[in-house]
């Protein structure tokens, strides 16, 4: 494959911009291929600056649930480019999204807009700080939370609990407020909350795992959060950024019937604009500024066009619609797992694929549930299957921990495109 032209473009990157990239993920860390610059997008499909496609599963790391470019949602965000794209004002675009997502959602009276998924949780967080007069907060590993600093913590090497920054610039003062726990460790979380009865603000969970593997957890985990959370008067924070608007419209919280104190959207809520929300019940969202003494503010939260661009996104996420995806994607892991059967005589017959809804994630061996499960040769394997398909013009996230995501453009005509790639 010819990569001059974009090798050219990502050594010219590097040199104004810190490895080339504004987020780290698309470096192809790891990988032995230069990263794919894209020109354009249209349903399910990407196109390089060279002119090649890809059948993308990447799809913008989730929010692009209706493909690329949807029609629909180009007219509406066309109409609005008319009106204007930032006000610094009150508007009736964010009210209109407010609205339609309050009416939806039992689990939540109050929402506010902000620019990301991180600053979501930063919300919530200070939230329940300031809510509650405590300073701790549980977290469980492989969960992954924005890059906040109280939340870009690793598990220690000590008890249950312990902590440590997984990233420079964290100060070690900050990492101890941050109890780390395994999935499905609901007796280590109890000991925690045992030993700080008093200290812990918040339980911070992704309710289904999908930014470090894909990693399904059980009811019986979930509920036993909210038991604790109740017992020990913490808030229970929900992280719905991916799974939210992907696992049925109200998320995790409506497929397993529990509700959390808080809950966090990104991604589809913006139709692929930037966008995060942090929503709860009146009496919690109350404590933001103006109302209350927790401040928060943005120059572009609910940003007309991220607005427009959600709500009319959302307003095709019909439950036939999700029988649809859900359909699609059984289909494609299907194919996948066949392939890696046949392929070259069976040389990617070890892997495995853990589907959940629209998400599905390749894994060699046992899929795992939680973090020490993880296969040792992931990373090897990944490697050797993505630069394949990328040969083959399929795109995945250049992650091997990274998810895979199927969007309502990936019809049956994208799927029957998708087997002869497969196979050629």
């Amino acid at each position: 494959m010819k990569t001059t032209d974009q090798t050219q473009l990502f050594e010219q990157s590097k040199k104004i911009v810190p490895g080339g990239v504004h987020s780290p993920v698309r470096s192809f860390k790891g990988l032995h291929t230069t990263p794919r610059f894209i020109e354009k997008a249209k349903g399910a499909k990407i196109w390089d600056v060279e002119g090649k496609d890809y059948i993308d599963f990447c799809m913008s790391f989730g929010p692009l649930i209706l493909g690329h470019a949807n029609d629909t949602v180009k007219e509406a965000l066309n109409q609005q480019l008319e009106k204007g794209w930032s006000y610094g004002a009150c508007e009736t675009y964010s009210l209109e999204l407010a609205e339609f997502l309050v009416e939806r959602l039992p689990h939540i009276d109050q929402i506010r807009f902000v620019n990301s998924g991180t600053e979501a949780v930063m919300t919530a967080v200070r939230l329940a700080r300031g809510a509650s007069g405590r300073k701790k907060i549980i977290k469980f590993d492989g969960c992954y939370h924005g890059h906040l600093d109280a939340l870009l913590i690793k598990a220690g090497s000590g008890l249950a609990g312990t902590a440590e920054a997984s990233s420079g610039g964290v100060p070690a003062s900050i990492a101890e407020d941050t109890l780390i726990l395994e999935l499905g460790d609901l007796e280590g979380c109890r000991q925690v909350l045992e030993r700080y009865p008093e200290d812990v603000a918040l339980i911070a969970v992704e309710p289904l795992p999908a930014n470090n593997g894909l990693l399904p957890q059980t009811q019986e985990f979930l509920q036993g959060l909210r038991d604790l959370a109740d017992q020990y008067g913490a808030f229970l924070l929900f992280d719905e950024v991916i799974s939210g608007f992907r696992m049925g419209f109200g998320g995790m919280a409506e497929k397993t019937g529990i509700t959390p104190d808080m809950v966090c959207y990104g991604k589809i809520i913006g139709g692929g604009l930037p966008v995060g929300a942090v929503a709860a019940k009146r009496e919690v969202m109350e404590n933001l500024a103006p109302v209350g003494g927790v401040y928060q503010a943005g120059t572009l939260s609910a940003n007309p066009l991220a607005m427009v661009g959600g709500l009319e996104t959302l307003k095709h996420m019909t439950p036939a619609a999700y029988e649809t995806l859900e359909k699609n994607t059984q289909n494609i892991v299907a194919l996948f797992k066949k392939w890696f059967q046949e392929f070259e005589g069976g040389r990617f017959k070890d892997l495995g694929i853990v589907q959940e809804g629209s998400l599905f994630w390749i894994h060699p061996g046992e899929a795992p549930k939680k973090v020490s499960q993880m296969p040792h040769d992931l990373a090897d394997r990944f490697k050797e299957l993505f630069e394949i398909l990328l040969n083959k013009g399929i795109y995945l996230a250049p992650n091997a921990y990274e998810v895979g995501f199927v969007s309502l453009a990936h019809d049956d005509a994208v799927i029957e495109e998708l087997r002869e790639r497969l196979w050629s």
